[in-house]
């Protein structure tokens, strides 16, 4: 499981088919209320219907024994203001929901409390009011008490409330249960008071909807995420191809150490191709890198060759001949071994990114001076203090590789110019020479080169100091160019951030 959850395209499967999930179960939940609620609305309104049907017949001064209950198929009550059940539908065997749970009304007076067994004590007959004038009296007195207690309510004898309200219950009509939305409406009576009519519409539609429903969300759902996951696995799968491909083609170049090989980029303008393009400059950046590294090594060991071959051809003569020893030679092929060895161990520092310190600040007019001084041949021109941040040993070595460098083309005089420029330090060092082509003054920055192939190794060094000054520039945040000097040989122009 580790395993397979190590994979981007298993990753982007399982959380595409969780997002959809989690969407599906919360638009399934919200279309289920949706549908019960409107549902229950639908099965109110029809019981509302009812209940007014019956509540209008009432207040047009039909009584309950009078009211025609018999046909509904669905569960009626009607109820006085005690709760007292007053008629029902026919065939009403149970009934919950409502104000009272009785089912059949009592067939004595109104207002007779029924027994236990649903039976009321007999009414008073009409034959018997006419016979007794004190119980019509009492009749009517109990009827004028009546109407003044239904004078406190807001509704007028014939009136039907506007207000409706709803309940949930169940009732069983014929040995049939069912769950029903039960509607209360209120209506004032000239001879019953105030009435209320509970009337009751199935909600078996309702129940049946939402069970379809949620039958086909849990048959659908599943089959749609199966549908998303593979949609997904396939779409990933497709995606990552490319990126497979230039695993496969990093680890060839790995096994064969080929850096000469690129990655495949494919025909496409999203991430992967940038990836890929970003591979193959970085692999021709690091194939550029080992085989300058390759041709330094190269040419470090030439150049180190000749000193060192000739030193031990002197010492070997003078272990023989004594009376032959060169001892001046031999001094300064051991001084040019020792530059070059220097030279050497100056770059490896630059190559692995030493960096100057950044807080360490001189002035670079006095360090020009100090680096001019006892150089014959050599004006300086610094009128004022120029302070620099960087590191003081290195950029006295810039100063020194381009006065030395200066030295072995010019005619005459050699000038080094310090002067502010803007947020700069400018260095010049100009000479009266033959100067540099112009397609070759980038070209004399570059590790071991030297124009004059001709020109006596002894005379014109390895071919570093322009490459070591132009690192040390670099990596002080600034510059090192070469162009025409006024006098007709070449400027060296060191350009330094000022502290």
């Amino acid at each position: 499981m580790r395993r397979l959850l190590g994979s981007v395209r298993a990753r982007a499967t399982l959380a595409a088919t969780l997002v959809v999930a989690v969407a599906l179960v919360a638009a399934g939940a919200a279309v289920l209320l949706s549908l019960r609620s409107n549902l229950i609305g639908q099965a109110g309104t029809q019981a509302e219907r009812t209940a007014r049907s019956v509540a209008t017949d009432l207040s047009i001064g039909t009584t309950t024994g009078k009211l025609d209950l018999d046909e509904d198929e669905e569960p009626v009550q009607v109820v006085d203001k005690n709760d007292r059940l007053l008629a029902a539908t026919k065939d009403l065997q149970r009934i919950s929901g409502t104000a009272t749970g009785a089912v059949k009304a009592p067939t004595g007076r109104p207002d007779a409390q029924p027994s236990a067994t649903g039976a009321a004590p007999p009414p008073a007959t009409a034959d018997d009011s006419d016979d007794d004038p004190d119980d019509s009296q009492d009749a009517q007195d109990s009827q004028d008490a009546q109407d003044s207690d239904d004078g406190d309510d807001s509704l007028d004898a014939g009136e039907i409330d506007d207000r409706t309200t709803f309940s949930n219950g169940s009732a069983t009509i014929d040995k049939e249960t069912n769950d029903y939305r039960f509607a209360a409406v209120k209506v004032e009576t000239k001879t019953q008071g105030t009435l209320t009519v509970y009337a009751g519409a199935p909600l078996s539609a309702e129940q049946s909807a939402v069970r379809s429903a949620l039958t086909v969300m849990l048959i659908g759902f599943p089959l749609l995420l199966a549908v998303v996951a593979a949609v997904t696995w396939l779409v990933t799968r497709r995606a990552l191809r490319p990126v497979e491909g230039i695993r496969g083609e990093m680890a060839a170049i790995t096994a064969s150490e080929d850096l000469a090989r690129r990655v495949p980029v494919p025909d496409t303008h999203d991430e992967v191709a940038r990836l890929a393009r970003t591979t193959n400059e970085t692999l021709a950046a690091l194939e550029t890198s080992v085989e300058r590294q390759r041709r330094f090594v190269a040419d470090a060991s030439h150049e180190l060759r000749s000193p060192i071959a000739s030193l031990r051809t002197q010492l070997e003569v003078g272990a023989a001949h004594p009376e032959l020893l060169d001892v001046e030679g031999a001094v300064e092929d051991t001084v040019r071994l020792q530059r070059l060895a220097a030279d050497l161990l100056l770059l490896a520092r630059l190559d692995a990114g030493e960096r100057p310190v950044a807080d360490a600040r001189f002035d670079l007019a006095a360090l020009a001076l100090e680096e001019a001084e006892g150089r014959d041949g050599v004006t300086v021109e610094a009128p004022g203090a120029v302070v620099v941040a960087g590191s003081r040993g290195q950029v006295a070595r810039v100063l020194a590789n381009l006065l030395d460098n200066a030295r072995r083309h010019t005619r005459s005089t050699v000038v080094l110019t310090v002067r502010r420029e803007g947020e700069w330090a400018v260095a010049g060092v100009a000479d009266d020479g033959d100067g540099v082509p112009a397609g070759d003054r980038e070209r004399i920055f570059e590790r071991f080169v030297r124009l004059d192939e001709a020109r006596a190794r002894d005379d014109g060094g390895a071919g570093l100091g322009l490459a070591i000054a132009r690192d040390v520039a670099v990596r002080h945040g600034g510059t090192l160019t070469v162009r025409d000097a006024p006098a007709g040989g070449a400027l060296f122009e060191l350009r330094l951030p000022l502290a």
